[in-house]
């Protein structure tokens, strides 16, 4: 009998949501779904509705790291790191990671609830600037975060393209600006690897949905814990986000429809 094959770990930092929509659940069925051993660290615990976030309760920074550290002697592959909330918890992730020397960490710069209400202080972002975006392998922010991130308006296609660059002459070394806030019947994501620009077109479905955001983030970082190249890994991922968005069955009272990627994909490394 050959000898069983130990699936790859990934390390999951975010919130907690209650309806399961987004946030560290959603992550954990996108990174099961891949086949990997998840590994999961709770930055916040969030009270979410159909209305929207009701409740936050952060977790404290030395509870915080210690979550961290009980996953330092596991074979960490990717990391995926989605709300933060407090300038704390930037800084413990930061000083973690950077000890660490963790490779393939995907960054989503969780801001604010698809709500509105906000999810990172002002002190925060601007700690996220200084100390997260340099770690990061790939940046995933929507269009919004991307226009808060760099300060300015993005009205059209050339200023979101000319946006990636400036977003990765902030650190990152590499950038998906998501494009699901602009208008218009296809949703196009943009993917700067550093060298060139990659476009991913979509239909855009007639329906709302909560958990993409993370959905994607992780199902990239998860292709990443594979070996895959970030241009193959960022393909991989915006092709299981669209097969999950199609296959969400779970729908709240408002008719907004959940992720739920819980059927495996196979074998991602080929």
């Amino acid at each position: 009998m050959a000898p069983r094959r130990t699936p790859p770990c990934i390390l999951l930092i975010a919130g907690s949501d209650s309806s399961g929509g987004a946030g560290i659940q959603a992550d954990l069925r996108t990174a099961g779904a891949f086949g990997l051993h998840a590994l999961s660290v709770v930055t916040a615990v969030t009270a979410q509705d159909r209305r929207g976030v009701t409740a936050i309760h952060p977790v404290p920074p030395t509870t915080l790291l210690a979550q961290l550290e009980g996953t330092r002697d596991l074979p960490v592959r990717a990391v995926k790191i989605g709300m933060l909330g407090r300038p704390a918890a930037v800084t413990t992730v930061a000083e973690y990671l950077s000890t660490l020397g963790a490779a393939n960490i995907v960054l989503d710069p969780v801001l604010a609830a698809s709500s509105g209400k906000a999810l990172l202080t002002p002190t925060a972002l601007r700690r996220l600037r200084a100390t997260l975006l340099p770690l990061a392998d790939l940046l995933t922010p929507n269009l919004p975060e991307a226009e808060i991130l760099l300060g300015r308006s993005l009205p059209s296609a050339r200023a979101i393209r000319a946006a990636t660059y400036d977003l990765v002459a902030l650190g990152a070394r590499a950038v998906l600006l998501k494009g699901g806030h602009r208008r218009g019947k296809l949703v196009i994501d943009y993917l700067n690897d550093g060298n060139a620009i990659h476009e991913f077109a979509h239909e855009r479905l007639p329906w709302k949905t909560r958990g993409t955001g993370c959905t994607l983030a992780t199902a990239a970082a998860s292709a990443l814990a594979y070996g895959m190249a970030v241009v193959d890994a960022v393909d991989r991922a915006e092709r299981f986000v669209q097969h999950a968005l199609r296959a969400a069955a779970v729908v709240d009272a408002s008719g907004q429809r959940l992720m739920s990627p819980l059927m495996p994909i196979g074998n991602v490394s080929r």
